[in-house]
């Protein structure tokens, strides 16, 4: 790095009375801290609250003020304890309002799943002037306003919206990102996607399973500023599952 390259940082509010509690263990600051590394960016500080507008308020307007960008995890599902967007509008002396292409997104994704209720509309909810984080797992947006990006509690969730903010955030390294997929359960090689990724420093490995035509199967997606390294993880992931019998599509399936 040279002398007058900033550093780029950014700073995570954990929201959810249940892990504060003990009743769950959070493993959304792993995976962000490791994300982020990724797209050149420090996670500088990482902040645990609780269900509570004022200790919401407190930390959002804390935390985006010294950091270049803060993420939120938790407490944007469809319950009456799921305030955080209340909260991130109050922090920004913003309404909440219903966000026309969330509403359109969760009504497509409940169709078929008993319709969209009142309840299930509140995941609709932004402060007013936010745009949205795609989220292909399970219909309900992530928000982005300003310097602020809001996101599900849920592991496998956030990290689909992770995936969709790949390479977008200014100040960042370009990204490069390439995917192979197979037809396999994901915790049957979850220890050799955590020992490829470890062997190849630099690189995130992001796995997304899906279940389709009756069958089990995953895209693994590899990504780091530097292709050479993208390819070279890929290439060892890909000898490894087809020594195992597995068939594997560059690419993804």
């Amino acid at each position: 790095m040279t002398r007058d390259e900033r550093i780029w940082t950014a700073a995570l509010v954990v929201i959810g009375d249940e892990i504060l509690s003990g009743r769950t263990q959070d493993r959304n600051v792993a995976q962000i801290a490791a994300w982020l590394n990724v797209q050149g960016i420090r996670l500088a500080e990482v902040r645990v609250v609780g269900d509570r507008e004022d200790a919401i308020v407190e930390a959002v307007n804390q935390l985006r003020a010294r950091n270049d960008y803060l993420f939120t995890t938790g407490g944007i599902g469809p319950t009456h304890d799921d305030i955080t967007v209340d909260a991130i509008a109050a922090a920004l002396g913003v309404e909440v309002v219903h966000h026309p292409q969330a509403m359109a997104v969760l009504e497509a994704y409940y169709a078929t799943r008993g319709g969209l209720t009142e309840a299930r509309a509140r995941m609709a909810r932004v402060p007013a002037g936010a745009g949205l984080i795609e989220n292909r797992v399970s219909g309900a947006p992530g928000i982005r306003i300003g310097n602020v990006f809001i996101m599900a509690g849920v592991p496998h969730i956030t990290a689909g919206m992770l995936d969709a903010l790949t390479g977008t955030l200014p100040g960042g390294r370009p990204v490069v990102s390439k995917s192979i997929g197979c037809w396999v359960a994901e915790s049957e090689v979850a220890d050799l996607l955590r020992t490829t990724e470890k062997a190849h420093p630099g690189v995130a490995i992001g796995s997304y399973p899906f279940f389709r035509e009756g069958r089990t199967g995953a895209n693994f997606v590899a990504r780091s500023p530097n292709e050479a390294v993208v390819d070279a993880c890929l290439a060892e992931l890909t000898a490894a599952l087809v020594a195992d019998g597995r068939a594997v599509t560059a690419g993804g399936i």
